[in-house]
């Protein structure tokens, strides 16, 4: 059974950095999924951040966080990672990471201060 665990949330001021990581255990093929990054503020819907394909060449971000976010992946190591650059407050949210769109981790809080 594949189980993802995310760590490296916390609280940041405004402008601060975060690298968020996403283990698999149990992930036979981890490095034929693509990963991606999901996030929910309170009171909205899960948003996709970013994806990034099997073999780590393509990588695709929302608007929003486009040249602030970096994903990338260790497939020897089965962990994606987020860094998260210039943090504003709106990217307040539980980030969550999912192999494949079908298994999903418990997520990370992440919590920007103005």
């Amino acid at each position: 059974q594949v189980q993802l665990v995310e760590s490296g949330g916390g609280l940041v001021q405004a402008g601060g950095s975060l690298r968020l990581s996403c283990v698999a255990s149990g992930s036979i093929y981890f490095n034929l999924y693509f990963m991606g990054w999901y996030r929910q503020a309170p009171g909205k819907q899960r948003e996709l951040v970013a994806t990034i394909s099997a073999g780590g060449t393509v990588r695709n971000y929302t608007d929003s966080v486009k040249g602030r976010f970096t994903i990338s992946r260790d497939n020897a190591k089965k962990t994606v990672y987020l860094q998260m650059n210039n943090l504003k407050p709106e990217d307040t949210g539980v980030y969550c990471c999912s192999q494949g769109g079908v298994v999903w981790g418990q997520g990370t809080q992440v919590t920007v201060s103005s």
